[in-house]
């Protein structure tokens, strides 16, 4: 297939007999390969109070992740910005850009927490996520340094960290009413995501952050030797989503063996069977095919890895033959 530009997010998923600690260490771990691979950039999440996910703080690790590698662009997909003061995560980017310079992405989301009990803890509720538009709108700002306050963001201002925003819901009309680059995901509905997409493009107006549209697409991408190994990579995972729906906990990931022995109650094998569906997932050929077919009807720039899965060493083979098949 054609070149394509190809990132990844690594949401620190735990597993299950290893710890929280380690999780974040893989994660470092693996951003040093895709740097060697020739990966454009790699991202970490923002999740709290989740048992499956040790990425609670995006921005430190993000500095771990920056200071391990040398040239892959380093960010956060997301920093849940209804969670945070603006002024806070202006001032945590421009340290992260002095830093690292050059490197840094600011992947921004709206997102107010996975429960209610995360939602009190944060001190926040679900309404607080209906003004990402202003938040998003004073974050800028303050690099920029046109906030009314009179307060500086130091070293922030002045600085240029690529934002991006994370569509979901009204997402995709923020971003483009603000001129920024869109991250769209979900390949189980791909009507959804063209709409997504092409309602972007429609109302994009050019800022200084972004004089064209920019659509990253994100999703699961599995590749293996054969069909059976790939799909076998995406069992975990699947079933962590089943079990979040079913008992309302979103657990560590489960070898795919373990899995594959559970019996099943009606509901979680509806939820376990649609979690499988609707990925990128098969051998080089299978895979080059589908996702050069996905960029070519979503016409986006890049595409954003966001596999996550219980072996780490299938992981990074995935990872390996996906670049292979993707470097032209």
């Amino acid at each position: 297939m054609d070149p394509v530009r190809l990132s990844v997010l690594d949401r620190s998923r735990t597993r299950e007999g290893h710890t929280h600690p380690e999780a974040l260490r893989d994660t470092v771990r693996l951003a040093r390969e895709l740097e060697r691979l020739g990966y454009h950039r790699v991202w970490v999440s923002e999740h709290h109070g989740v048992p499956g996910v040790a990425g609670s703080a995006p921005t430190v690790l993000a500095a771990a992740v920056a200071g391990a590698t040398r040239t892959i662009r380093v960010g956060t997909g997301g920093v849940m910005l209804p969670n945070h003061r603006p002024l806070v995560v202006a001032e945590q980017f421009g340290v992260l850009e002095s830093l690292f310079p050059g490197r840094i992405d600011m992947g921004l989301g709206r997102s107010v927490g996975f429960t209610d009990g995360v939602r009190r803890a944060l001190g926040r509720d679900k309404g607080d996520a209906e003004d990402f538009e202003g938040q998003l709108d004073e974050l800028l700002g303050w690099f920029r340094g046109t906030s009314p306050t009179g307060v500086h963001a130091r070293p922030a201002e002045g600085l240029t960290v690529p934002p991006f925003v994370l569509a979901m819901g009204e997402g995709a009309g923020i971003a483009a009413r603000a001129g920024l680059p869109m991250v769209i995901g979900d390949l189980r509905n791909r009507e959804k995501v063209r709409r997504g997409i092409d309602h972007y493009r429609d109302r994009f107006r050019p800022s200084v952050w972004a004089s064209e549209p920019y659509v990253v697409v994100s999703g699961t991408i599995a590749v293996a030797g054969t069909p059976e190994e790939a799909r076998r990579l995406l069992i975990p995972e699947a079933w962590s989503m089943a079990h979040s729906r079913t008992r309302g906990t979103f657990p560590p990931l489960p070898p795919a063996e373990r899995v594959e022995a559970l019996t099943m109650t009606g509901k979680e094998r509806d939820f376990y069977e649609s979690g499988l569906t609707g990925h990128i997932a098969g051998t080089e050929e299978q895979v080059a095919h589908e996702l050069e077919t996905l960029l070519k009807e979503t016409g986006a720039q890049e595409f954003l890895v966001t596999t996550s899965t219980y072996d780490r060493e299938a992981l990074l083979d995935s990872y390996r033959r996906l670049a292979a098949i993707t470097s032209g």
